[in-house]
């Protein structure tokens, strides 16, 4: 096989595998860089959003698992709580359910009762762990088992054994003023920043738009901030017909 050939076979290899179609023949990019992180509103799953077709699949609520449209399945994430720093694992069980896209992921009544999750405010971070990390090395020996003792345990009441802690502490959940911005972007040049505000006031309806310098060389383009969760879910709606690839959600910046 001849340079040219290699090359040829090389590229529709790599284009096959990474990208994938939907009905509607929009791409669809299946993310397993373990540097992918996203800040927003976990779903927290319960019957009612399936019978009211809110969601398309329903989820074991005893799980330490997740539904995620973006990470294949069966990988790792880890899950945490920014108000008390409470983490958890969890594994990706399907990317291919519907749910709201103001969502970053579906969650379990288990993993946000781990997390102390306030219920009307599921604030997370979500990041995607490498398969090659000795960490998830160790945990997928344990996993299956740790399934297996939350498929017995009831959903209410599941209390956190801390590493070697004799005692539990009650922590209680702290409320906070709901205050949050959408980040769409971050950029090297401020024009280009600027060009993303001119895109945003030319294709959308949405006004309160700002340009943050964070350094020389990085400039970040946010909307917000908003102080009512209906008003930053129908922005954030809003702002995903621009198709843009990892919206963000920030807690007051």
């Amino acid at each position: 096989m001849n340079f040219r050939n290699f090359l040829l076979v090389l590229s529709i290899f790599f284009f096959s595998a990474c990208n994938q179609f939907d009905k509607n023949n929009k791409s669809v990019l299946l993310i397993s860089d373990q540097k992918y992180s996203n800040t927003g509103f976990a779903l927290i799953y319960d019957d009612e959003l399936k019978k009211n077709k809110q969601i398309s699949k329903k989820i074991d609520n005893r799980s330490l698992l997740i539904f995620h449209n973006k990470i294949k399945k069966n990988s790792f994430v880890k899950i945490t709580n920014p108000v008390n720093d409470k983490s958890i694992i969890a594994e990706v069980i399907s990317n291919n359910v519907k749910f709201s896209d103001f969502y970053n992921s579906v969650i379990t009544k288990r993993i946000a009762e781990e997390l102390l999750l306030d219920p009307k405010e599921p604030y997370i971070d979500l990041r995607l762990i490498s398969n090659n990390s000795t960490f998830i090395a160790k945990k997928a020996r344990t996993f299956d088992e740790e399934k297996k003792v939350a498929e017995k345990a009831p959903v209410d009441g599941i209390t956190i054994d801390n590493l070697g802690a004799e005692k539990e502490i009650e922590t209680k959940i702290k409320k906070q003023k709901f205050l949050y911005s959408i980040k769409i972007a971050d950029f090297y040049y401020r024009d280009s920043a600027e060009n993303m505000i001119n895109r945003i006031k030319e294709e959308t309806n949405i006004k309160n738009h700002a340009i943050k310098k964070l350094s020389k060389t990085k400039y970040r383009v946010l909307l917000g901030p908003f102080n009512d969760i209906k008003k930053l879910e129908k922005s954030f709606k809003e702002i995903k017909v621009l198709n843009f690839e990892n919206i963000e959600i920030l807690k007051d910046v």
